[in-house]
């Protein structure tokens, strides 16, 4: 969790600064860039037209973070980047957690057959994921009866599922917070648009203009986010919910496995 964390950190900062950079190149002027050598080869054309439409959609995103006003917009690129980067972490662990339950029941059974409960054991230490680690503190307690492993697989089991979720809090936070915050820009805009009409006494669309694109930018911009994370969110939820279930299934297999093991020990 540190590097994660740490991870977050660097994320803030990153996008804290890009926000600051493009506040600070709103009122600076581009200067065209020139060319020494002019070439008319078709290769060359095509890259230069793919660098162009590269750099007019980064400069139509960044004017539309200027339009939609720095302190709003920063605080919803601020919730994707750190979104984002929780669901990626959470991604790859519930990937990491991923485990081939068939072929591992199928190792433990061939140890226990052979009465070596201890291969069994080794077996799930060398296993990776959630599944294998239930498995090794059920074979740890086979000696404790039926019961006993099957309490203790279904509270570790718990413990497991809190791990998969953890940090889900947070992605639901950004998607309940991000749409609330794009709305807040947009009742300030329409406020400085009203602003704008009570100053010059005229009701035109030149006065209500700025104050409206400030309101429709953050509207957009926060639905965005919000969207995504809650793509992300499912897909989270999906595999977890596939994880669990697998455990479940697994678990009562091991225990079959285990009376079966009692029962030729005995």
């Amino acid at each position: 969790m540190k590097k994660v964390f740490a991870l977050f950190a660097i994320l803030v900062v990153f996008t804290l600064g890009m926000t600051q950079a493009v506040v600070a190149q709103e009122d600076a002027t581009e200067a065209p860039a020139t060319s020494a050598v002019t070439q008319t080869a078709a290769p060359i054309v095509e890259i230069d037209t793919a660098v162009e439409e590269t750099e007019s959609f980064h400069k139509l995103l960044k004017q539309k973070v200027i339009e939609g006003d720095a302190a709003f917009m920063s605080i919803i690129i601020l919730c994707l980047v750190i979104g984002l980067a929780v669901c990626i972490e959470r991604i790859i662990y519930l990937a990491l957690s991923d485990t081939n339950t068939d072929d591992l029941l199928k190792k433990i059974d061939a140890a226990l057959a052979k009465g070596d409960i201890e291969e069994a054991k080794e077996i799930c230490r060398n296993t990776r994921g959630p599944v294998a680690s239930i498995f090794y503190q059920g074979l740890s307690r086979h000696d404790q009866g039926i019961e006993v492993v099957e309490k203790t697989v279904v509270s570790y089991g718990g413990v497991q599922s809190g791990l998969m979720e953890r940090g889900l809090p947070w992605i639901s936070l950004f998607i309940g917070i991000t749409p609330m915050i794009g709305f807040m820009g947009t009742v300030y805009g329409m406020i400085i648009a009203f602003d704008k009409i009570q100053q010059v006494g005229d009701l035109s669309a030149t006065v209500i203009a700025g104050g409206i694109k400030l309101a429709l930018i953050t509207t957009v911009a926060a639905l965005t986010v919000a969207i995504t994370l809650q793509i992300f969110y499912n897909y989270i939820i999906t595999k977890i919910d596939n994880l669990v279930g697998d455990m479940e299934d697994s678990s009562i297999s091991l225990l079959d496995i285990l009376i079966k093991y009692n029962l030729k020990s005995n």
